[in-house]
């Protein structure tokens, strides 16, 4: 059984897939520093299985066509191992309605089109409106051309249960500024207090950069939004960290081959990365090494995210791939 671990801002996961028919047992302690395991899921075709707890932590389990076990990490107690209880095991809640920040964007596009396809009522906001896709499921999206500064958000948050942003642009630092910070953080206030059940925030790839970059323009709005969205919907709020996304992008009515580029760079760097993977702690290093990210990979990870209650934290450029897999 292969695991993987990961942290960042004491938010980690872990996942293993297990083959049809296989049995296994795995440590139910965290390994990531100053954290403790706050809850592990075991997952057959959506459906949630207990499992049976032996001493020393240990879990132990016998599947037949299992698909993937899940645990989070929450903050660090004292309690040295975990009980899990029936209260604890988690479940899919697709959501009926959502609403999609910048939907007639790139992003935003393949997102709604991949909800609608899902069966959820999507409503996108956007200063556009409505995009050019002549496609059938954008006739089943609601778009509203509006201000997010603007907007009326009693009205256009009625019956939503999720919000979806996927807001941000590259100028001048201060309209960086206000639109990747201020806007997505007036948006999460209003969703709070509008009863907003989950909220997806589609940030960017940290690209291994030094602290006092990070601190700066882009970086820096992008980070106070993930820190909001963490702190508003501190168990349901989700970060997406993708590397430069490429598809198909439309402008003006054109479509931009950005796969052409973005497909054989994704091949390449996964290809090298046995080579390459002694650099990754070089400062900057993933300027030249992340992987870009499939824009279709990010809506489906949002789509997961959605509807299954056990993603929580930040996911980066790997994991976003995992769950588009799934």
């Amino acid at each position: 059984m292969t695991a993987m671990a990961t942290s960042v801002a004491a938010v980690g996961s872990t996942s293993c897939v297990l083959r049809s028919g296989a049995s296994a047992s795995s440590s139910c302690r965290s390994e990531v520093p100053g954290t403790a395991l706050s809850s592990c899921g075991f997952f057959r075709q959506g459906m949630v299985m207990p499992s049976e707890r032996l001493s020393g932590g240990q879990l132990q389990w016998t599947c037949n066509n299992w698909r993937q076990v899940n645990a989070t990490y929450a903050g660090f107690t004292n309690t040295p191992d975990y009980n899990p209880t029936s209260s604890d095991v988690t479940s899919s809640t697709r959501p009926q309605k959502i609403l999609v920040l910048g939907g007639s964007g790139f992003v935003g596009t393949e997102v709604c089109k991949a909800a609608i396809l899902q069966g959820i009522s999507v409503v996108s906001l956007s200063r556009s409106g409505r995009p050019s896709s002549s496609a059938p499921w954008a006739d089943r999206v609601t778009w509203v051309a509006g201000d997010v500064f603007l907007t009326d958000w009693d009205s256009l948050l009625g019956g939503v249960e999720a919000v979806v942003s996927t807001l941000g642009m590259f100028g001048p630092n201060d309209q960086m500024e206000r639109i990747n910070a201020e806007a997505n953080i007036l948006a999460l206030t209003a969703a709070k207090k509008a009863g907003v059940q989950k909220f997806v925030y589609i940030s960017v790839h940290d690209y291994n950069l030094p602290e006092f970059a990070l601190n700066n323009g882009y970086f820096a709005a992008k980070r106070k939004t993930e820190q909001e969205v963490l702190t508003v919907f501190p168990t349901s709020g989700i970060v997406l960290r993708p590397g430069i996304i490429f598809g198909t992008k439309k402008v003006y009515g054109i479509d931009i081959p950005l796969h052409l580029l973005g497909e054989p760079l994704e091949k390449l760097l996964e290809a090298t990365s046995t080579l390459t993977r002694p650099l990754k702690n070089l400062p900057a290093s993933d300027l030249l090494l992340a992987p870009p990210t499939r824009v279709e990979d990010v809506a489906a990870a949002v789509i997961r995210a959605l509807i299954y209650d056990y993603y929580n934290g930040i996911f980066s450029i790997e994991q976003i791939k995992d769950m588009a897999k799934e």
